[in-house]
């Protein structure tokens, strides 16, 4: 694979790489808001939801347009929905195994 296609790579996730930043896409999934949308979606102050959007958008993750004196932000790719799905299932396929591993034990316990 080439080394520039595993930088971007590193850098996209790099990018997402923080709690609040995944909020915020999932937000976007729904559709185009504005920054005080996100914030109160988000449940967070102003400038934390500012500062992660200036990352996202440095890494052309979200895109932002002026609609009169709000800047309205949105998805730049509908995929992203993808990979936030993805996520979520790698996350259950690892809590339902880690139930099984659990359940066992138990078992073994009782067992004994």
């Amino acid at each position: 694979m080439d080394i520039a296609m595993q930088q971007f790579k590193a850098e996209f996730f790099k990018a997402l790489a923080h709690p609040l930043r995944i909020r915020i896409l999932e937000i976007l999934a729904d559709g185009k808001k504005s920054v005080n949308e996100i914030q109160q979606l988000a449940e967070s102050e102003g400038s934390a939801v500012s500062q992660q959007l200036t990352v996202l958008r440095s890494k052309n993750i979200v895109t932002g347009s002026k609609e009169g004196n709000r800047v309205i932000y949105s998805l730049r790719d509908p995929l992203i929905i993808e990979l936030l799905d993805v996520a979520k299932n790698i996350f259950n396929n690892q809590l339902s195994e880690t139930i099984t591993i659990l359940d066992r034990l138990n078992d073994t316990d009782k067992a004994e």
